[in-house]
């Protein structure tokens, strides 16, 4: 059951029910890059009371709905009361701060657009807490917000990267509307937010990042579990490909322009890539050497499907994986503020990456920068990435060369992502080494380069090429036994026979 009206914090701590919750729609740079619009001032929605929670509660996702939300948020709680105060003296109405989770049925989204009454005022769809922070002793441009899905980070974002700082939000919803003791302003949530299932568990944090301040909320902890289903009366649950992936946080638009639906499958969620192709096909994959798939590729038309320009940071290195895909612009300041800086897309490519995936990214070609490094690359191979393949420059060269991790890159080079990049969009098509490579794709690399492999011709090719590799045993057998070249590579004329009866006794 959900936690039922009057547990939550404030509730407790101050002796006061919140007359108000008050949610501003876009407040972080990250997620208005996701949205593809950058509001010039604040706008706003009211969720009811009795959708605070305490921590450590649970939310019933009702039974025959998809896509519940989760967005971890600053929550303000005001303390004296505001009416038509000036922006230098906002601060100071509010008393406490504290993490939040905004919670929202998307399935509902629609019947109540803007106002997200049914979306988001559900009974327990706002946990805060799980203690208030004095708001005297934090400062609100230092703080940081993390959030977790199953000990998973998928959102980390800081208060220096708001597009309306908190005194402003106080002072403009001051302007009609007395803010009382008690009330409750979510400051909006960074990109990151997406959808969670039953079972799911769900940990929002507040930290100060202050120099001799460190403060911190602690774990705000939401278990997700399954519900009974919506009544019948009312509008009915409704889902589409835009929604999915509006939800899901996949739909990433350029800066200033509306959000374009991408299919599920060409878009896919974190692990949707898992089962396109099978991890069988891929480890036999791997058991071929690139320069041979490379042939095999060649011979079917397909001669312009190697990623030139890249080697290994280790010699020696392979690999096989399906891509994913992150894409980089040419830095420009006003975009690189917009999208450089908190969980931006070359940090949401990393905490996306799993097992048996490959993150290819695309800088042009540009290697006078670094487009990874040590911490990033580790961070993948902990989340079991087959390897990183860029066309652009590698930083930490001889740190990431010690990784398990295969990472192939275009040059090492020291200065970090803003000198040349901004990181623009994740699991799109993507141009890397004069090449074009599109989420799902097969991606192989040894010591010889990099090849990109379309799935549905994968079984054939590998087929070919390790039968071609059979012959090309025997022809190395014979040359290195004293055999001419000539009829014998490529094999005809009598070597044919020869090799047949070669291969019985294989």
């Amino acid at each position: 059951m959900v936690e039922s009206p009057g547990t939550d914090l404030i509730s407790t701590e101050l002796g006061v029910r919140p007359g108000k919750v008050i949610a501003i729609h876009l407040n972080y740079r990250s997620r208005a890059a996701q949205r593809g619009r950058t509001p010039a001032h604040g706008s706003y929605f009211l969720k009811p009371s009795s959708s605070l929670a305490a921590s450590d509660g649970v939310i019933e996702r009702p039974s025959g709905t998809e896509l519940l939300v989760f967005e971890g948020e600053i929550a303000l709680v005001i303390d004296t009361p505001a009416h038509r105060v000036e922006p230098e003296l906002a601060w100071s109405h509010v008393g406490w701060v504290t993490a939040a989770n905004d919670f929202g049925l998307y399935d509902l989204r629609y019947a109540d657009r803007g106002s997200n009454l049914r979306a988001k005022g559900g009974d327990g769809f706002t946990p805060i807490g799980p203690t208030l922070l004095d708001a005297r002793t934090v400062d609100p441009m230092a703080l940081r917000l993390h959030t977790w899905v199953d000990g998973e980070l998928a959102q980390s974002d800081d208060t220096e990267n708001l597009l309306f700082p908190f005194a402003e939000l106080v002072a403009d919803l001051s302007r009609l509307s007395t803010l009382e003791r008690g009330d409750v302003i979510l400051t909006g949530t960074p990109a990151g937010a997406s959808v969670v299932h039953p079972g799911s568990v769900v940990e929002v944090q507040v930290d100060s990042l202050a120099p001799g301040r460190p403060v911190s909320t602690g774990r705000l902890r939401t278990t997700i579990v399954e519900g009974p289903k919506l009544a019948t009366v009312g509008a009915p649950a409704k889902v589409d490909a835009a929604l999915r992936a509006d939800a899901l946080g996949t739909a990433v638009a350029p800066v200033g322009r509306a959000v374009s639906p991408v299919p599920a499958e060409v878009r896919p969620a974190a692990g949707v890539l898992a089962s396109a192709v099978p991890d069988e096909l891929l480890a036999r994959l791997g058991s071929v050497a690139v320069a041979t798939l490379s042939a095999q590729l060649r011979r079917r038309g397909l001669n312009d499907v190697s990623v030139d320009g890249v080697h290994p940071a280790r010699p020696g290195s392979r690999f096989t994986g399906r891509a994913r895909t992150l894409r980089y612009l040419p830095h420009r300041p006003d975009l690189f503020d917009e999208r450089g800086g908190g969980f931006n897309a070359q940090k949401r490519a990393i905490e996306s990456v799993g097992p048996g995936e490959v993150l290819v990214m695309d800088a042009r070609g540009e290697r006078g920068t670094g487009t990874i490094g040590d911490i990033l690359a580790l961070r993948a191979q902990v989340r079991g990435a087959a390897a990183i393949v860029t066309d652009g420059g590698l930083r930490d060269a001889a740190a990431v060369a010690e990784l398990d991790i295969p990472v192939f890159h275009a040059g090492a080079h020291p200065a970090v992502l803003g000198r040349r990049h901004v990181p623009w969009e994740i699991d799109v098509a993507i141009a890397c080494g004069g090449t074009t490579v599109l989420p799902g794709d097969i991606l192989a690399g040894d010591d010889d380069g990099v090849v990109v492999i379309p799935p549905a011709i994968a079984e054939e090719v590998l087929t070919d090429a390790v039968e071609q590799e059979r012959q090309e045993r025997f022809v190395t057998e014979q040359v290195a036994a004293g055999a001419s070249v000539d009829g014998l590579y490529p094999l005809s004329g009598s070597w044919l026979a020869r090799y047949q009866h070669w291969l019985g006794t294989q």
